[in-house]
């Protein structure tokens, strides 16, 4: 057999070996093809960045940056705050999407660089955020769960520094008087040196008041500091609003469903089966929300034709219901039946015995769920080889899942009118 200087692409499992003699490496029989390596190849060039590649990605950066700071004007009253919040948005995107892109690397799974995705004009915060594409099948539990993680994590450390950062240097009370159009929190202000506990009746009747959902990690910190604005005034703080939203990313994120980052952790610690049946389960209480949310809609719109057609409202949400639990389960009869009966009982209870039809802020579920089934799915596909996590890899994965539980809200963004 010939001795050439080539080396061999294998895998993790072993179906190669690299027999080592003289500085020499010996052609051998395997699955794999044998490729020439260059010598001289760069970074960019093993990982295949070409220079379309980085336009393509750089550009996307640059154009999310500026939709950011662009939408950011409706929310802050200087230039200056809006870039502030666009570089603290940004840099979170970025810390968590390349440390999934850094844990590929590491295991050498193929994916691309992040694409960030700019929404002007649509999106509020002027993005949908940012993602990496993977570009081939992962054939081990470790590398799911590792790829899964890294991101979460390290973008939860730049959110929870940034969140303390804008506690730690919040201006007193009185900042709040260049918001325009705030005469009557102006007047509380300089009567009280704080801010009231509600809004006030006049701007909810100019059409609502914006608010943010409180989160326990959020209010568990916003304890141990002086000034901190209510929820309905916080977003006029650009480094507090970022924090906030880098929470608020990460838990979405953590969902424990199909392909999101925290179905990727749970898959990892409970393997595809347990973790299926959660997914089902964790999709039917995302149902009771988006119920809760939809139903009172519905139930307006009908009446606003004839007050007879109020409950209709439940038959056309039980329909979409239905299909939609239909198209997650894979036309699972069974399951479809039983998580749907179970969702629209819950439903009504909340609804008729709890008052939940007052509630704000909950119709974004529905448009989550069909988000989920459209482009995440609810079940996680198995990979080829299962494995079990080591003892560390364990704490850090429940660890991902309490940051769930503590950076979600029921109700993230919504206009508050009672």
């Amino acid at each position: 057999m010939q001795r050439q200087r080539r080396r061999t692409l294998y895998d993790d499992a072993g179906f190669a070996r690299i027999l080592r003699k003289q500085n020499t490496l010996e052609e051998i029989q395997s699955n794999y093809e044998i490729v020439d390596i260059q010598e001289k190849q760069t970074l960019f060039d093993r990982l295949g960045i070409t220079k379309k590649v980085l336009f393509r990605h750089i550009s996307l950066f640059v154009l999310t940056f500026a939709s950011i700071a662009f939408s950011g004007q409706g929310f802050f009253y200087s230039i200056g705050d809006s870039i502030l919040f666009a570089s603290l948005v940004i840099l979170f995107l970025t810390t968590h999407e390349f440390g999934h892109y850094i844990a590929a690397v590491v295991h050498r799974v193929a994916s691309t660089l992040p694409y960030f995705i700019p929404l002007p004009l649509i999106s509020p915060i002027g993005t949908m955020g940012a993602v990496i594409r993977i570009k081939e099948r992962i054939q081990t539990t470790k590398k799911l769960y590792d790829v899964g993680i890294a991101g979460p994590l390290a973008g939860f450390v730049v959110a929870i520094t940034t969140l303390l950062i804008g506690f730690a240097t919040l201006p007193g009370p009185e900042y709040a008087y260049q918001f325009t159009f705030h005469d009557d929190l102006h007047a509380y202000i300089k009567a009280y040196g704080e801010f009231p506990d509600a809004p006030f009746v006049s701007d909810i009747n100019q059409g609502g008041v914006l608010m943010l959902g409180n989160t326990l990690l959020y209010s568990f910190l916003a304890q141990f500091f002086n000034n901190v604005p209510p929820m309905w005034e916080m977003y006029h703080y650009p480094v507090l609003f970022a924090g906030w939203l880098g929470l608020l990313f990460t838990a979405l994120n953590l969902m424990p469903i199909g392909q999101l980052d925290g179905g990727h952790i749970l898959y990892g610690l409970i393997g595809f089966k347990k973790h299926r049946f959660i997914a089902r389960l964790f999709y039917g209480a995302l149902s009771v929300l988006g119920g809760i949310g939809t139903i009172p809609i519905l139930n307006e719109m009908l009446t606003s034709y004839s007050a007879n057609l109020g409950y209709y409202a439940w038959a056309i949400w039980g329909a979409l219901l239905f299909l939609m639990l239909q198209k997650a389960y894979h036309n699972n009869i069974k399951w479809a039946v039983s998580v749907g009966s179970v969702s629209l009982i819950i439903t009504f209870i909340m609804i008729n015995v709890f008052d939940a039809a007052n509630w704000n802020g909950f119709t974004s579920w529905a448009i989550w769920m069909v988000f989920i089934i459209v482009f995440v799915k609810i079940e996680h596909p198995p990979v080829l080889y299962e494995q079990r996590l080591d003892p560390t890899r364990k704490i850090l994965g429940w660890f991902a899942m309490a940051l769930f539980i503590l950076c979600i809200s029921p109700n993230p963004l919504y206009l508050f009118t009672s």
